[in-house]
């Protein structure tokens, strides 16, 4: 369905409720408000296949733009709210856009932006721009004459590179024509009327976003986390009593690093499926997970480009801890040095052969980088089992080759994530005059007084005594905090380029 048949059928019924200010905007108001949108964006002269920017904190009003622009079949990039004027600018240059939407916080990274059509200030003032709730407001709440389905561009988040825009094509027909990952997620995740959403994790990213966006064609009450806080998340499913939760590895950390008694004060009898992805989740991570919140948690694997989609149920991984399921979308296909196919069990580059198209917005070489004979990758390593279970190694950009032996950090990094004065780690490889790499980890400790040589060789110890000395970290540093996405990705790439000399 779509969030305006919700609001014919019950125009009271809460769409939206931001964790923290409990401000809430029905689907009555929802569709009037994306309405509002869809007839400014109309008066600014944006037309179907026009591109619009959302740079804003987690707010009332973000669903409502992106439902604005979906239903004036526009194409809308959720801006990442981490980024420098510099990068931002990057992005409304590279996209096209022809208006942006962003937050007064944003005031003084607004100067370097491209000049565009329309721009509307949320939330406040930005100098020479047209405030956006004033704008909103004087327009008529009905529907615009030429309704057409838009669609999301992303940017992937750049751990390996500069972001790239991720298009696939505009969709054709109504504006409440089901796609590919509605008939995904209901038929996985039991979506349906009456569900109760919580989204811990910023909107400028692809699964919460879509997911969202997804619950409310289903009427669901979106309960939108300013920011993830672990106790706060425990609360809202109890006061909620949430049904669908989207999360990713990191959270489950924290949440498991919660004192006993405060993770045993909340219900969460409600929680029927709790979702993750994005990131890989360590075995010991998601079996404690398990043995918590019980058979509630689901796994999928994919990207922001859509090429292949692979999904497990709590069940299956249980019988087969580690794996990320079997695809749903595109054939899976494993590739040796050799490009040649290799067989069950054996470990290579993954390609999904058959999935949907999509395209680098402006960047054919990196597009093309992506495809090969084996169909599409995104550059990770790993295998699958006799079964069609697949099983991720790692990224094969984060590879390490110390004398010849390649060694995939997220090994080292699975193990140290578990120890107790860990908050968050790194694992990747730095120049060694013998051995060409040696293992590196950075971690940042729980107890920042804690950082010193007692931790770090307590820290080594503990994972030799779990992997084999040559995948085990020879030295560690220690940072106050490492550069994480707020959905769980690390970029590593920024670590680890403090330690290579610029060529």
């Amino acid at each position: 369905m779509h969030p305006s048949t919700h609001a014919a059928a019950t125009p009271n019924a809460p769409a939206i409720i931001m964790a923290s200010s409990g401000a809430t905007m029905t689907y009555g108001e929802l569709d009037a408000r994306s309405n509002q949108i869809a007839q400014l964006l109309r008066a600014t002269g944006l037309t179907r296949g026009d591109v619009i920017v959302v740079w804003l904190d987690n707010c009332l009003d973000y669903l409502a733009i992106c439902w604005g622009a979906q239903r004036s079949g526009l194409v809308f990039v959720a801006m990442s709210t981490k980024l420098t004027s510099d990068e931002a600018a990057y992005i409304v240059a590279d996209s096209g856009a022809k208006a942006i939407f962003a937050g007064a916080r944003f005031a003084d990274l607004t100067a370097g932006l491209p000049d565009t059509e329309g721009r509307f200030a949320v939330g406040g003032d930005i100098p020479g721009w047209t405030r956006f709730e004033d704008a909103a407001a004087a327009q008529p709440a009905t529907g615009i004459a030429d309704p057409s389905p838009g669609r999301d561009m992303l940017y992937s988040s750049g751990t390996t590179g500069r972001p790239k825009g991720v298009r696939g094509p505009l969709p054709e027909g109504a504006i409440d024509a089901p796609d590919a990952l509605l008939g995904h997620v209901a038929g996985l995740y039991g979506f349906a009327p009456g569900m109760v959403y919580l989204s811990p994790a910023p909107l400028y990213h692809a699964a919460p976003l879509r997911y969202c966006m997804a619950a409310q064609r289903f009427g669901a009450t979106v309960i939108v986390m300013e920011r993830f806080d672990p106790e706060q998340y425990l609360a809202l499913v109890e006061k909620y009593h949430v049904t669908h939760s989207q999360l990713v590895p990191t959270m489950f950390v924290r949440m498991l690093k919660l004192p006993d008694d405060v993770r045993a004060r909340y219900d969460l009898s409600s929680l029927k499926v709790a979702i993750h992805a994005a990131a890989p989740c360590p075995v010991d991570v998601k079996q404690a997970m398990l043995d918590w919140w019980g058979d509630t948690i689901f796994e999928y694997y994919a990207s922001t480009e859509g090429g292949g989609f692979t999904a497990i149920s709590p069940q299956e991984w249980r019988a087969r801890p580690g794996s990320v399921g079997r695809s749903l979308l595109g054939e899976i296909r494993v590739v040796g040095d050799d490009d040649q196919l290799v067989g069950a069990g054996e470990t290579g580059r993954i390609f999904f052969a058959g999935g949907p198209g999509f395209s680098y917005h402006n960047d054919p070489e990196k597009t093309a980088a992506t495809r090969g004979e084996h169909g599409a990758t995104f550059g990770d390593i790993g295998h699958v089992d006799a079964d069609g279970y697949l099983y991720l190694t790692d990224r094969a950009a984060y590879m390490i080759i110390s004398g010849g032996v390649n060694i995939y950090p997220q090994e080292a990094e699975n193990v140290l994530t578990m120890h107790p004065a860990v908050a968050d780690v790194a694992v990747f490889g730095v120049p060694d005059a013998e051995m060409g790499e040696t293992v590196k980890a950075v971690v940042q400790p729980r107890d920042p007084a804690a950082a010193g040589p007692e931790l770090a060789a307590e820290l080594i110890a503990f994972t030799r005594t779990r992997l084999s000395h040559v995948k085990c970290p020879t030295s560690i540093d220690f940072l106050d905090e490492l550069p994480r996405h707020d959905t769980g990705k690390l970029y590593k790439r920024l670590l680890r380029d403090r330690y290579w000399p610029v060529a």
